[in-house]
Formats: structure tokens, C-alpha cells, sequence
């Protein structure tokens, strides 16, 4: 069971798009670090910022109408017999933010203080520069991807020492918390942890998933593809394949149809886990490479057209 993104907004399944709109508004600025310093804050509109990003589009809404959040990861099937893209929200609560009301720094505009005086925030941030975000690669192994981990990013930034004036290169350790079932793309936001400066709003330092090149598999939304070369003799008289999975084990693949050029192996979940559902998996789907023998003997000829159909 996936987020309920109409609770998320305080909104019924009926509300209009000015509805969402607005409801997105009193959170996001409710919320927002510069004026909420709950514990949670940041997690609740990362939430309402994703609640938004797919009510407030038709499409994306339909589809998690009839769907739920599945749909849209995985792709939703339309009404001429194409399907959907699958959609991943970009992790940004901020980026959400800024395209909603516009610029990099809405908060100048939006609060306004007695006698028209700007409103600072928490930290007086009012007239300070902000730097535009720092995005960097998270290349990741698909076996890091099906069964999560923890990455440490070391980076290096400018800090403010203690007299307000100097600054000094620090070293940082971040920690990523991967998530079985990401995808490439998945973006991971560390609000403001770019150089500090006296005039400046230190940058966020975004990490973009980049799923490595595999040996044997590749990736197809939640289902992985695998190649096995066979014999022509085992394409048509049958087989077993061992495959190797992600995860260590060895399982054994009876392959009792004729494989012809088209034939495809479903094997129900053994796929790549899904991001809100990780219990769950998609397909693996074993397609075929048959090896044919580069010569024939003339018995051999004779004995082939003997034991298959003439319109074979």
C-alpha cells in the first residue's frame, strides 16, 4: 500500500485542481524549513511536494485514481493499447517549491513584515544569495539497487569559522540510505550543505542515481531481461537453464516449449523489487540466443527432414 497523496493534502478524492492547488499553498508554506523547524517538517512536504506533482497533473492523477501508486511507477495501460510512462517524483521538495510560486527566492515576495519591512525567517536570510544547487552522479550496481545499502559521499566545503569572517576547507561524510527498487534518476537532496559564505544561502547538494551496466541483466522498469544462449537441438527438443539472480541463488529454469525467435520465459517475482513495496517484485524474462551448427552432414540433413514436418 502506497501514500495516500489526497490525505497528504488534507483533500477528498473530488477536489478540483484549484482545490489541490491551494491545499498545496497552506502546506508548503506552512512547512517550509525557513519558517517550520519541527522534527518531520522536511519528510511531510517532501510528501505534500509529491502529492502535488501528481494531482495536480491529468494524466499522472488518473492514473493513480484507478492504479494507486503502483500505476505509476510501473506504467499504466491506455485506451489505443499503449501505456503510460512510468513516473518517479524527482525527491526535490524545494524544486517543487520554486516552480510553484516562482524564482529562486519566493520567500521575498510572499512575506512582508510591518511597514513593509521583508520577512527574514529563522535565520535572517533576507538579501543573502543563494547558490544554485550542486548536482552530482550516484553510480550504483543493480545488485545495490535490489537490495539496498548505505553509501557514504564524502565532500569537501567551504565552512564559516567561529569569528564570522574566515572561512576553511572541510571535509564532510554524507550518508545515503539506497532504497531497494530506485531507478536511475532518483534524486537525494541535502539541503544547504554547499560552501557557506557571509552573503551567501549555502547551495543543496543533489545526488542523481546512475544505475551501472550489468554482466547478465538489464533493467526494464521493475522486470529484469536475461540472454541465454542454447543449442538448436535444446531450443526444439527442450531444456533446463540455471540462472544466476541478483540476490546469490541458483534456480533452475525448465524450458519446455519450442523456442522459436519470439519466445520469452516469465518467471513471476524474480524482478527487481518495488520502491514502495519492496516484498513485492516484478518479472525476470528470459529471452534466447540459439546457437545453430555452422555445417550439416548430408545424413544429418536426411535424418532433420525425416523428423520434422515438411512445412517447418
Amino acid at each position: 500500500m502506497g501514500p495516500d497523496f489526497y490525505a497528504a493534502l488534507g483533500l477528498a478524492r473530488s477536489a478540483t485542481d484549484a482545490d489541490v492547488k491551494k491545499a498545496y499553498r497552506r502546506l508548503a508554506l506552512k512547512l517550509h524549513p525557513n519558517k517550520c523547524s519541527d522534527v518531520g517538517a522536511a519528510e511531510t512536504l517532501l510528501l505534500v511536494s509529491e502529492a502535488y506533482e501528481v494531482l495536480s497533473n491529468a494524466q499522472r492523477r488518473a492514473v493513480y485514481d484507478q492504479f494507486g501508486p503502483e500505476g505509476l511507477n510501473d506504467g499504466a495501460p491506455l485506451e489505443d493499447g499503449k501505456w503510460t510512462e512510468p513516473y518517479a517524483f524527482h525527491g526535490d521538495s524545494r524544486k517543487t517549491f520554486r516552480e510553484f510560486f516562482g524564482g529562486e527566492n519566493p520567500f521575498s515576495e510572499l512575506f512582508v513584515g510591518e511597514a513593509g519591512a521583508p520577512w527574514r525567517g529563522r535565520h535572517g536570510t533576507a538579501g543573502r544569495r543563494e547558490d544554485p544547487a550542486v548536482v552530482r552522479d550516484l553510480p550504483l550496481s543493480l545488485e545495490d539497487l535490489h537490495r539496498g545499502c548505505t553509501k557514504k559521499m564524502k565532500i569537501s566545503r567551504r565552512v564559516m569559522n567561529e569569528d564570522g569572517h574566515t572561512s576553511s576547507i572541510r571535509d564532510k561524510i554524507l550518508s545515503i540510505t539506497v532504497r531497494p527498487g530506485w531507478r536511475s534518476g532518483t534524486r537525494i537532496t541535502f539541503p544547504r550543505e554547499g560552501d557557506q559564505g557571509p552573503n551567501n544561502i549555502p547551495a543543496d547538494i543533489i545526488f542523481v542515481v546512475k544505475e551501472k551496466p550489468h554482466s547478465r541483466f538489464q533493467r526494464h522498469g521493475d522486470n529484469l531481461v536475461q540472454t541465454v544462449r542454447i543449442s538448436l537441438s535444446k531450443a526444439l527438443t527442450g531444456c533446463t537453464v540455471e540462472v544466476d539472480t541478483l540476490d546469490g541463488r541458483k534456480i533452475n529454469v525448465p524450458i519446455n516449449d519450442i523456442v522459436h525467435p519470439a519466445y520469452t520465459k516469465t518467471i513471476p517475482g524474480e524482478g527487481m523489487p518495488l520502491s514502495l513495496d519492496p516484498e513485492q517484485r516484478g518479472l525476470l524474462l528470459i529471452h534466447f540466443d540459439v546457437v545453430f551448427p555452422v555445417r550439416l552432414s548430408a545424413a544429418d540433413k536426411l535424418l532433420i527432414q525425416q523428423a520434422l514436418p515438411t512445412h517447418c
